[in-house]
C-alpha cells in the first residue's frame, strides 16, 4: 500500500520508527517531513500530508503532532479527507469500518510506539463496510461528511 506520513517537531521520532517499520511491512512509505532537530508548524505538515493523499498519490496518511489533535485538525480541511484521531487500535478500526477513514492522527506524547503500530495495523487492515454497497447506511453518511447542505 502507498502511504504517506507526516509530522511535527515533537512526533519526528515516531514517524521515523513507524516508517522503518511500515517499509519492513512491505507498505511503500512517502515520508513528507519534517527531518528531526527542526520545529515547524503542523498545520504545514497536515496540509502537505492532505494534498498527497486526496490527490490519490498515497492510499492512507499517517498524521503525527504532540498530542495528534492539531495534525488532525489541518489535515481535516482538505474536504476529500476523513482523519480520526486515534489511540487505540478499536477507534482505527472503527474509524475505517463506518467512516471510511484515509488517513489517521496520533499524539506521539500520548500514543507508544507499540500502541501506535497496533493503531496502524488496525487502520490498514480493517475494510470499509459498505464498500461494496454504495446505498449502505455508512456510505450514505460518509458521503455527507464531503457534502454540506445547502446553506452550511
Amino acid at each position: 500500500m502507498r502511504i504517506a506520513i507526516a509530522s511535527d517537531h515533537a512526533a519526528t521520532d515516531l514517524k521515523a520508527e513507524l516508517r522503518e517499520w511500515l517499509i519492513e511491512q512491505g507498505h511503500d512509505v512517502a515520508d513528507l517531513g519534517p527531518e528531526p532537530g527542526v520545529s515547524v508548524d503542523y498545520p504545514d505538515y497536515g496540509y502537505k500530508l492532505a494534498s498527497v493523499v486526496a490527490d490519490g498519490t498515497a492510499e492512507r496518511g499517517i498524521a503525527l503532532c504532540g498530542s495528534g489533535i492539531g495534525i488532525s485538525i489541518a489535515v481535516n480541511r482538505n474536504p476529500k479527507i476523513r482523519c480520526a484521531m486515534v489511540s487505540e487500535p478499536l477507534s482505527a478500526a472503527l474509524a475505517r469500518e463506518h467512516n471510511d477513514a484515509n488517513c489517521i492522527a496520533m499524539g506521539a506524547r500520548l500514543t507508544g510506539s507499540d500502541m501506535a503500530k497496533a493503531c496502524v495495523t488496525a487502520f490498514l487492515t480493517t475494510e470499509f463496510a459498505d464498500a461494496d454497497d454504495s446505498s449502505g447506511r455508512h456510505h450514505r453518511r460518509v458521503d455527507k461528511l464531503s457534502n454540506l447542505p445547502a446553506g452550511n
